[in-house]
C-alpha cells in the first residue's frame, strides 16, 4: 500500500468519525429541545445554619431562599457589594437584583458587577446595559485574535460569588435566574465572619488582573484559617488548585466518599483516585442528573459508567429536576462547595472558586441533605447498565474521544 493511499485512508476514517460525532452531536441538540419542555419538581430543604471559628455558615439548597437572603444583605450593605455570576437572566429575579444594585449605587454604595459576555449572549444587549454608577466589568475569554492560540485565555468567568462590605460572602452552583431558582436543585453557601475577607480578596485579585481601564480593588486578606479555605483557580497562571484539593481529599478517605456534580467528565487521574478509594474500602457515592441541561456532557459521563460500577462506585440519578450542585464530603469531616464541575473545563480550563470546610457540623448538615437528595434518586446498577442499547454504547464510543472539550 502507498503513502497516497494510507493518507486517503486516514482521511475517510477522520471524515467518519467527525461526521458520526456531527449526527450524534446534532441528535442531541434535537433531543434537548424536548427536554426543555418536561415539567420539572424539586423537594426543598430549608436553609441549615451552622458556626466555624466565628463565621457564620448558612447553606442554601432552593434557590429563592438564596435570592431572598442575598436580596437582603444587599439592601443592608453600608460600604461595597461585588457580584459575580456566569449567568444573569433578564427575568424577574435578574431584574430585581439589578435595579437594587442600581438602588444602592445611587445611595453611594460602591457597586462592582462582572459576568460572562459569551455565557450572556442569548440575554438582550439593553438588559446587560447597568447604571453609570455601577462598575461593570463584561467578561471575554479572548481580547485579541492571537488570544485564541493561547489555551491560557480561552477560560470562561464560570465563578458565581457575591460580597457585601467584605464581612458576608456567597459562593456556590447558583446562577441568577427564575429557573435556578425555582426548578433546579443547586446548592450555595453564605459566610459571615471574617472569612469572608478572603473571597472579597478572590474577587478584588480577578478585578484587578482582567478589567484593566476600570477602578483597581484594594485587597485585604484574613489570616489563613484551618477551617474554611477558598481554592481559586487561575487559568493565566496555569494554576488550578481546586482539581488538587478534591485529589488529595479522595486519596485521604478512609470511610465514604459523597460526591454531587451535574457533569461527570473526570480526567483520568481524578477518575484513578475514585476507583483506588473504591478498591480500597471507601464507599464512594455519586449523585448526578439523570437527564441534565447538556445531553452531550450525558452522553460523556456514561463513558465512564462502566468502570465506576464495576469497582463499587455507587451511581445514583436525580430525576424529575435538573440538579447542579457542585459538592462533596468525606467521612463526615471535610466539606467543598462550590461552582467546580468534575469536568475538564472546570478543573483544568475555567475560572472558578471552591471553598473547604474541616467542620463536622457542616459535613453532617452536607450529608444529610445528601441522603434527602437520594429519595429523588433511584441507583443505576451493573446488570442494568449493561442491557443499554447498543446504539447507546455506540454513541458513547463515538463521542468519547470529546472530553477533553467538557
Amino acid at each position: 500500500m502507498s503513502y497516497r493511499e494510507l493518507e486517503d485512508g486516514f482521511l475517510v476514517t477522520l471524515a467518519l468519525i467527525v461526521s458520526s460525532q456531527l449526527l450524534v452531536i446534532l441528535i442531541s441538540l434535537i433531543s434537548n429541545q424536548f427536554r426543555r419542555q418536561r415539567k420539572l419538581s424539586i423537594t426543598n430543604q430549608p436553609p441549615v445554619e451552622s458556626v466555624i471559628d466565628g463565621n457564620q455558615i448558612t447553606i442554601y439548597t432552593y434557590g429563592m431562599d438564596f435570592y431572598h437572603a442575598l436580596l437582603r444583605d444587599i439592601t443592608q450593605a453600608k460600604d461595597i457589594i461585588c457580584i459575580e455570576s456566569f449567568i444573569w437572566k433578564d427575568d424577574a429575579v435578574g431584574q430585581q437584583i439589578k435595579e437594587l444594585l442600581a438602588k444602592k449605587a445611587r445611595e453611594g454604595v460602591t457597586v462592582y458587577v462582572v459576568f460572562d459576555a459569551f455565557a450572556n449572549l442569548v440575554v438582550p444587549r439593553p438588559f446587560k446595559q447597568f447604571s453609570a454608577d455601577i462598575h461593570l466589568y463584561r467578561y471575554r475569554a479572548w481580547q485579541r485574535f492571537l488570544d485564541l492560540f493561547d489555551p491560557r485565555r480561552l477560560a470562561r468567568d464560570h465563578r458565581k460569588l457575591a460580597i457585601i462590605d467584605r464581612t458576608i460572602s456567597y459562593v456556590g452552583g447558583f446562577n441568577i435566574g427564575e429557573l435556578y431558582g425555582r426548578k433546579w436543585r443547586d446548592t450555595h453557601v453564605r459566610i459571615e465572619g471574617s472569612s469572608s475577607h478572603n473571597l472579597f480578596a478572590a474577587f478584588a485579585d480577578f478585578w484587578n488582573a482582567q478589567a484593566h481601564k476600570l477602578p483597581k480593588l484594594k485587597t485585604e486578606r484574613a489570616s489563613l484559617s484551618p477551617y474554611i479555605r477558598p481554592y481559586v483557580n487561575n487559568p493565566q497562571r496555569i494554576l488550578f488548585p481546586i482539581r488538587s484539593m478534591y485529589i488529595e481529599a479522595i486519596d485521604l478517605a478512609k470511610e465514604h466518599i459523597f460526591l454531587t456534580t451535574p457533569y461527570f467528565v473526570p480526567d483520568r487521574v481524578v477518575l484513578s483516585a475514585l476507583i483506588d478509594a473504591a478498591d480500597r474500602g471507601v464507599q464512594v457515592s455519586l449523585l448526578v442528573p439523570e437527564r441534565s441541561n447538556h445531553l452531550l456532557a450525558d452522553w460523556l459521563a456514561r463513558t465512564y459508567f462502566t468502570d465506576c460500577l464495576k469497582r463499587g462506585i455507587r451511581i445514583y440519578l436525580y430525576q424529575g429536576a435538573m440538579i447542579h450542585a457542585k459538592t462533596a464530603t468525606v467521612d463526615g469531616k471535610w466539606t467543598t462547595i462550590g461552582t467546580a464541575n468534575l469536568d475538564r473545563l472546570s478543573l483544568f480550563g475555567n475560572h472558578e472558586i471552591n471553598v473547604e470546610f474541616f467542620s463536622e457540623e457542616v459535613a453532617t448538615h452536607m450529608e444529610g441533605m445528601f441522603e434527602y437528595d437520594l429519595k429523588a434518586c433511584r441507583e443505576l446498577s451493573l446488570d442494568e447498565w449493561n442491557r443499554r442499547p447498543m446504539t447507546q454504547k455506540l454513541g458513547e464510543l463515538v463521542l468519547s474521544p470529546l472530553w477533553p472539550f467538557l
